[in-house]
């Protein structure tokens, strides 16, 4: 159990041994707390600390009142530092889930003393780093909780939500000690250096953020976090979910806000259109069109296995960010939408306690040399690399062939019958087998470990029997492993009743949490990577288009993030599908699909480049339905299948 215990102190001697501090420390000029082996150490009082409420004017008003939205920004800070004038540092939450369904694993609330005062904060944060010289802000979204205004579910009154507390901290913008008085509060209390935090929808908000270039925002850690909403909702125009993201907002709005919002609603469901097309509403919402934009460093953080949060979202996020300049940092687990306190706490508290002493007290403590990317290769077993994707990693193409995957070039053509009650798990299990639903390539078992890191595609030209189809592809590891149980409940993840503290704690507000253990589960083949499209916009995601029936169309299907070791004695193989069941919405017909494997191509992240692979094509090529051709009709009625609807960003598991 890791506590941290602080005496009380009082009057002119706290005021001492805060200066005191400040002069011994060798970061002084940027924090008033003291710094020891590299770290800050705990120094205030928790019980003392400051805590309060101030509203901050966003300049919208997006309920249409006539009035100026107000955020609610509930604020805790060392009280002793306050009192000697010392300005303290921002650890930033920004969220729409203090009120209706939690944070954290434990689905902690926001709760109030009955004058209203802010006396439980969620989450970790406040306990560990209010007493090593922090101030933590939570930040209600508008539209939620107390604050006033329409959520807009990841668009300008979300991201400005945010961004207008950064002003407010800066001396950019209006503060107000009520939520609708006159009084303004002035933030002398802080040196305005803000760094933003949060999972899901909160590590959305601070990835928005971000992409505004705000002054004042000096690094974001977005934790199974969205890049651009188009990506959570829809897959190169396959529907991931049904339903829009009015949906979404209606669940965490607040009763009294969402009688106002009418307008709001109705501008969210008509942005995003069912058809898969790349809206405008898609495009105010896509923050990897603004990376340019990013000063702060980032620190990403996603589970390779997050059926939520699709890893497209970390990918293209920590692509477009390379070419900033700003110092990154990833970490990659095996776990599906979990956050790294519940599955590596001990590395995970320290590594964050690191970064947000360098990158927001100044502290010498090299975080930023070390290596950039942790991997979790097996269940709590992590690995370095100097660099993301990992050095030597080459894009190689790899020919296909019915069957094979290998060879010195690409032969003839398969095809397989969309079937949209199965789904990877199934077509992986089977991947030996003569099925109609599916075309399987793999390779011959490996003679050496094979690593693949990093993003790969798969071009396949196509022909239809019907005028609509979906396209799957998936990358799987066949042979014998332990991994987390990412389809489980926990996602890879086993609550237990024992309790650990990470800081300090009050009646109101304790620092210990439910301790866990990884989930795991006995497997024959990992699917690692996954692929989804709608064939209707092979040309591009502005406009769907109705297919010709026997007509080839090429496509291009990006292949999601991943850093995956085969081991020497698996195969590799490739599974082309239609639906992918449980992951896509399925077409409004059952078509019929052919693939030309001349005109197609499969190009992957592979570290040492393509000749890691076994050298020609496997001796064992099988006759399958994929080869010889579907046993089902060609064309048939669609089959009755209840479409997906999120799980809720921060709703019966995605918080």
């Amino acid at each position: 159990m890791r506590t941290h215990r602080i005496r009380s102190v009082a009057g002119i001697a706290t005021v001492l041994l805060a200066l005191a501090a400040a002069l011994l420390s060798p970061v002084s000029a940027a924090w008033a707390g003291t710094v020891r082996d590299g770290a800050s150490q705990p120094t205030y009082s928790y019980a003392n600390a400051i805590r309060e409420t101030v509203w901050v004017d966003t300049g919208l008003d997006t309920n249409g009142d006539g009035h100026h939205d107000r955020v609610a920004a509930d604020i805790i800070r060392p009280s002793e530092a306050a009192q000697a004038g010392i300005k303290v540092p921002v650890i930033m939450d920004a969220s729409p889930y203090y009120e209706c369904c939690g944070r954290g694993n434990e689905s902690q609330l926001k709760t109030y003393d009955s004058q209203g005062h802010p006396v439980q904060f969620p989450l970790y944060y406040d306990n560990y780093f209010v007493p090593r010289g922090y101030a933590v802000v939570l930040v209600d979204l508008a539209g939620t909780n107390r604050s006033d205004g329409c959520v807009d579910v990841g668009g300008t009154s979300d991201v400005t939500s945010a961004k207008a507390v950064i002003d407010w901290l800066n001396g950019r913008a209006n503060g107000y000690s009520t939520r609708t008085g006159a009084s303004t509060v002035n933030p002398t209390w802080t040196n305005g250096s803000v760094g933003m935090i949060g999972k899901s929808w909160d590590g959305t908000i601070a990835n928005g953020v971000a992409a505004t270039g705000v002054a004042g925002l000096k690094t974001i850690v977005p934790i199974s976090a969205i890049s651009s909403w188009y990506d959570y909702y829809r897959s190169q125009g396959a529907p991931l979910y049904s339903g829009t993201p009015a949906d979404l907002a209606s669940e965490v709005e607040d009763p009294t806000d969402a009688a106002t919002c009418g307008a709001e609603q109705k501008a969210l469901a008509a942005g995003s259109p069912s058809n898969g097309d790349w809206s405008a509403a898609w495009q105010q919402r896509d923050y990897v069109a603004n990376a340019s934009k990013v000063t702060a460093s980032v620190f990403v953080v996603h589970g390779m296995q997050d059926l939520n949060v699709r890893d497209i979202n970390f990918g293209q996020w920590w692509n477009a960010l390379a070419s900033t300049g700003v110092d990154r940092k990833i970490w990659l687990s095996q776990t599906g939408h979990v956050d790294p306190f519940d599955y590596r706490r001990g590395a995970w508290v320290d590594t964050l306690h690191q970064w947000f002493d360098h990158y927001l007290m100044g502290v010498d403590n090299g975080i930023q040399n070390q290596p950039v990317a942790d991997i979790e290769r097996a269940p709590d077993q992590w690995t370095t690399e100097a660099s993301w994707p990992a050095p030597g990693t080459v894009q190689s193409a790899v020919h296909l062939n019915p069957g094979a995957l290998g060879g010195s070039s690409n032969t003839g053509k398969v095809s397989f019958t969309d079937d949209p009650t199965k789904d990877e798990n199934t077509w992986a299990a089977e991947v030996d087998q003569s099925t109609s639903e599916k075309a399987a390539f793999t390779t011959a078992p490996l003679t050496q470990d094979l690593q693949l890191s990093g993003s790969g595609s798969v071009t396949l030209t196509v022909s239809s029997s019907t005028s609509s189809a979906h396209l799957s592809a998936v990358l799987v590891d066949l042979g014998p492993a332990t991994i987390r149980n990412y389809q489980g409940d926990g996602e890879g993840i086993t609550t237990l009743t024992t309790r650990s503290c990470w800081g300090d704690s009050t009646a109101g507000d304790s620092a210990c949490y439910l301790d866990t253990a990884a989930d795991t589960t006995q497997v024959n083949e990992t699917v690692f990577s996954r692929g989804w499209a709608d064939l209707g916009h092979y040309a591009g995601l502005d406009h769907t288009v109705r297919l010709t029936p026997n007509t080839p169309y090429t496509m291009t299907l990006q292949l999601a993030p991943s850093d995956h070791v085969i081991p020497a004695g698996h195969r590799l193989a490739l599974i082309v599908a239609g639906t992918d069941d449980g992951l896509i919405n399925p077409p409004s017909t059952r078509p019929k699909l052919t693939v030309d494997l001349t005109r197609s191509a499969l190009t992957l992240p592979l570290v040492g480049g393509a000749g890691q692979l076994p050298a020609g094509t496997p001796t064992h090529p099988r006759s399958t339905a994929a080869a010889s051709g579907p046993t089902a009709p060609a064309a048939s009625a669609p089959v009755a299948v209840a479409p997906r609807r999120p799980a809720g960003l921060g709703i019966a598991g995605f918080h």
